[in-house]
């Protein structure tokens, strides 16, 4: 990846929606180079559900680096201490699960951003630019336009306030958990549904507004994805590798017991 550009934010920039891959059971960094030969833009790497450790998530991030796709981590919270932990060994995004509030939004952001947008501290030498020794004032403005910072809409009360939200300075990206908002809507798995696609609407509206970018996960759907996508969504998570696995493998030992009669 060069120095100068995260492959998701260049791709969102250019108008152009960008993929990622959730992983979750993956604890090689060869997933990144799959992710990327598949045709994705980035990781999407779920330590809010997932058992990682934070070395490996480096590891993983490091050949994801390296291959030129965007390792972007999904931390536990707003306030998850491992945050900077996690930018300052690869990761060049983080993913802020259930954020409800503007100031939920705020508070992820200073962990992500360096001064004067945030309040994340400097560790030194960074992986991003092969740990070549860079000016701090440099750096940290260089890996402060590098770095995603995505906020998810998981609940009703996120959903009410997300207008507030996407004005948050630093934030790129309004990403919408389709499962727990559908969940906390007492509408679990009802994905096209009415609600779940004025939600949605609602998402792409505020984020237009603010200049920021809609994302979508959870929806799985390939004809609802591209609906999403025309309508503005520019930051999509396509599959987990789990059920990427599940698919394959299933649809190949069917197609040979039915070869086999």
């Amino acid at each position: 990846m060069a120095a100068n550009e995260n492959p998701v934010k260049a791709r969102m920039a250019a108008g152009e929606v960008a993929l990622g891959m959730n992983v979750r059971v993956t604890r090689s960094g060869d997933v990144a180079r799959i992710a990327k030969s598949s045709g994705h833009d980035f990781l999407f790497i779920d330590m809010q559900h997932a058992l990682y450790s934070v070395e490996t998530v480096g590891h993983i991030a490091n050949t994801a680096l390296g291959c030129g796709i965007a390792p972007l981590v999904r931390v536990r919270s707003c306030d998850d201490a491992n945050t900077a932990l996690l930018l300052d060994n690869g990761a060049t995004g983080i993913v802020f699960p259930d954020v409800n509030t503007a100031d939920d939004a705020r508070r992820g952001v200073d962990r992500a951003k360096f001064p004067p947008v945030g309040r994340r501290s400097a560790g030194g030498a960074f992986p991003n630019f092969d740990f070549e020794p860079i000016p701090v004032g440099e750096a940290t403005a260089r890996i402060n336009d590098l770095t995603l910072v995505a906020c998810m809409i998981e609940t009703r009360e996120g959903l009410d306030n997300v207008e507030a939200i996407a004005a948050v300075d630093g934030v790129d990206v309004v990403h919408v958990g389709s499962n727990d908002l559908l969940l906390d809507m007492g509408m679990p798995g009802q994905f096209g549904s009415p609600e779940h696609v004025a939600a949605i609407d609602r998402v792409i509206d505020a984020c237009t507004a603010h200049g920021k970018v809609a994302g979508l996960g959870g929806e799985r759907d390939l004809a609802r994805q591209v609906d999403f996508i025309r309508k503005g969504v520019k930051f999509v998570t396509t599959q987990t590798d789990l059920r990427f696995l599940q698919i394959a493998a299933t649809n190949h030992t069917a197609a040979l017991r039915e070869a086999l009669g």
